[in-house]
């Protein structure tokens, strides 16, 4: 994988790095589907980290922007009382799924940033807590198929976890999420 222009390849290792801690046979099974070294990687993150801590470096959107191209798709959304601008990007490693970026109005802050199912592809069914298979499944999936789902914060500003209860069984669990996708679940 080349490393001049750092572009949708180098961003698909920035999300595999921080996905590496939970899944790292995922990971390197996803390495060897894009012809990826961990040198790469860690080179790419390392890239990655460099620009979010420059001053001279994108900020917001425009960060995006610069990594990805244009968005595939931009939509105002409605979050309670604010509106933001949602943007979403092809991933290809993951071609059902989108990574999208909430921003506030004109093009400032970055609020949210994750992997959401693309539009028009078909979610998973999930009926249970055996359905939750890692990498399978988003947050917002997982909260609309179970409804009790309660947000815990997560252990790092790109982690997110659900506490959830079995429909079938009442047992309860822990959703893990990287980047918004599932990594695992757990008994508390």
């Amino acid at each position: 994988m080349a490393t001049e222009e750092f572009g949708a390849g180098q961003f698909q290792l920035v999300l595999l790095r921080r996905m590496a801690d939970h899944r790292p046979e995922l990971v390197e099974e996803a390495l060897r589907t894009l012809g990826a070294s961990r040198a790469e990687l860690r080179e790419a993150n390392r890239r990655w980290q460099a620009r979010l801590h420059s001053r001279t470096s994108p900020s917001g959107e425009r960060r995006y922007r610069a990594a990805l191209g244009p968005p595939e798709s931009t939509a105002v959304r409605r979050i309670g009382d604010l509106s933001c601008k949602a943007h979403l990007w092809p991933v290809p490693l993951w071609p059902e799924l989108r990574f999208e970026v909430l921003c506030a109005p004109g093009g400032g802050a970055v609020w949210n940033e994750w992997l959401v199912r693309a539009p028009g592809a078909l979610p998973p069914v999930l009926g249970s807590a055996a359905d939750l298979a890692p990498w399978s499944c988003t947050v917002d999936e997982v909260a609309r198929a179970f409804p009790r789902a309660t947000p815990l914060e997560g252990s790092a500003p790109t982690r997110w976890r659900l506490a959830l209860s079995d429909p079938p069984t009442g047992a309860r669990y822990i959703a893990h999420f990287t980047w918004g996708l599932l990594q695992y679940v757990e008994t508390p």
